[in-house]
């Protein structure tokens, strides 16, 4: 593999691309993709169409926020793992600055009762229902993955915890590898240069052991010495590591994670709020965790919380680009890999199906009329394709008048 050396301007050049793009990116991972063509592809020309869709291809096949990912594989390309990191922040700050803000902000503005609150609360709703139907189409459009969905969404329902997640997820992928066949055209080769590779495999598998290592044992050792600052870090890195689909399939961890009465717990009101106020900002949806770790502190420790919680829930992202990169050639040709990921991404349908259902539609809607605006701002997104940030916006408009 050749040397490659980057310098400071190709890494600052990165940077402020992914930032402008983190400032202007409404409306989800789907979106973010063609927001990334346009700069990078038809603008910048950093690399061609070919190479691209390779890229996205990888980030959809790893777990962990899509759009974050294929902005990290591309700062890889063009400046190497500093240019993975610069690209992260630049696309990651400007939302997560926005959501600590709006933290601070609830704590000022009084959330009780407030009509605004209840209506960012049913534009979650709205958000999340339209998602499930949307990747329905696509991730479960057939008999057999509609059946997996929906008997994930029932084993989610009727398993506690964490077990109700992983495990329908663990038997989609069992049947996806023994029932359905992969996509021919999914194993084309990389349209790359191979000896160019700014990561090599020591690196990268040095990455993916990593991520193993952090995966499995920040939750042993975090019951093992009982810290709250691992349980906190764990619950983070757990979501960012165990979801495919983007920033909506994120939900239903953090929830199992952070949502109840005890210690590193918000209220109900506190979390869909957040993710509410997350929906009317551009960028990826995970910077929901900076609103989370904002306002689970105190004081000073406010910030650094969100600064916790947003390295740790894409440190699992970051780890899996660099480490599979160098071998993704190899890896899209695994036929079996393609068949349980099929499986997988049914269940995670179901998964978000399940948490629609509760808690967000069971702790949300209590009157016919808010029930209503739900459908009203399902109708907004999903038949009149407007973006979800202008629903967010409506639906804090109609909380304020109605409710």
């Amino acid at each position: 593999m050749s040397k490659r050396v980057f310098s400071l301007a190709a890494i600052w050049e990165v940077f402020w691309a992914a930032c402008k793009l983190g400032m202007t990116s409404f409306g989800g991972p789907i979106a973010h993709i063609g927001y990334f063509r346009d700069e990078y592809v038809v603008r910048r020309q950093w690399l061609n169409e070919r190479a691209f869709a390779d890229l996205v291809t990888l980030c959809q096949f790893l777990p962990g926020p899509a759009s974050s990912q294929l902005g990290m594989a591309i700062g890889v390309k063009r400046a190497g793992i500093s240019g993975a990191i610069a690209a992260w922040l630049g696309f990651t700050m400007p939302s997560a600055m926005l959501m600590v803000a709006f933290a601070y902000g609830a704590d000022i503005v009084s959330l009780h009762d407030a009509g605004w609150l209840q209506g960012l609360k049913l534009a979650a709703v709205a958000i999340v229902a339209q998602a499930v139907w949307s990747m329905s189409r696509t991730l479960a459009p057939d008999r057999l993955r509609g059946t997996l969905a929906l008997g994930a969404a029932s084993m989610a329902l009727l398993v506690p915890g964490m077990w109700g997640q992983l495990l329908p997820l663990l038997l989609c992928a069992a049947v996806g590898i023994f029932l359905l066949k992969p996509q021919v055209e999914s194993v084309q080769p990389l349209n790359v240069d191979q000896t160019s590779q700014p990561v090599g495999r020591v690196v990268g598998v040095v990455m993916l052991l990593l991520f193993f290592l952090l995966l499995f044992f920040i939750p042993f050792i975090s019951r093992w010495t009982g810290s709250s600052l691992l349980s906190f870090i764990d619950g983070f890195f757990r979501a960012g590591s165990l979801v495919f689909g983007g920033g909506h399939v994120v939900l239903p961890m953090l929830e199992a994670a952070f949502l109840g009465s005890g210690a590193n717990q918000l209220t109900n009101d506190q979390f869909m709020s957040g993710y509410g106020a997350v929906q009317a900002v551009p960028g990826p949806l995970f910077t929901f965790a900076a609103y989370i770790g904002a306002a689970l502190g105190q004081g000073p420790m406010r910030i650094v919380n969100a600064a916790i919680a947003l390295v740790a829930i894409f440190l699992p992202a970051f780890l899996l680009v660099i480490g599979a990169l160098p071998f993704w050639e190899a890896l899209k040709q695994n036929r079996t890999a393609q068949s349980a990921l099929k499986g997988v991404n049914a269940g995670i349908v179901g998964i978000l199906l399940a948490a629609l259902y509760d808690p967000i539609f069971v702790d949300t809607v209590n009157t016919s009329i808010q029930f209503v605006l739900v459908i009203v701002l399902f109708m907004f997104i999903q038949l009149w394709k407007r973006p979800p940030w202008q629903a967010v916006l409506l639906a804090a408009f109609a909380g304020l008048l109605f409710l």
